[in-house]
């Protein structure tokens, strides 16, 4: 774990970019747990262009921020096309996956309720 990830799971405040925190990474999906709480988490993903998640259910709501590139994420059995800039919310308990349209990167806030 790096040390900026450290500070912030002890709550104090560090200044990062989201850039710099996790790199792209040939036909692979990396992550990094930026905060993990008992009350959600957020994490930031770098995905290869063709690389995904396949469909899954999670019981929270969560929010992806696409910070690079461009993402298909379904949901529910209805496809979206996200690009740098743009977030979607994937309500608790809906059937949801992700493809790399394009490389991107992405934040991944998870809210536990």
């Amino acid at each position: 774990m790096s040390e900026d990830v450290k500070v912030l799971n002890s709550a104090v405040a560090t200044k990062m970019k989201t850039s710099e925190l996790v790199s792209y990474q040939a036909g692979a999906v990396v992550s990094k747990t930026l905060i993990a709480r008992p009350t959600g988490t957020v994490t930031l993903f770098a995905f290869d262009r063709g690389q995904g998640l396949s469909e899954h259910t999670a019981p929270f709501d969560a929010m992806v921020s696409i910070l690079d590139g461009e993402a298909e994420v379904i949901i529910a059995g209805q496809p979206y096309i996200l690009q740098a800039g743009e977030i979607i919310i994937m309500p608790a308990g809906q059937p949801h996956a992700l493809n790399a349209v394009q490389k991107f990167k992405m934040l991944l806030t998870m809210i536990k309720s």
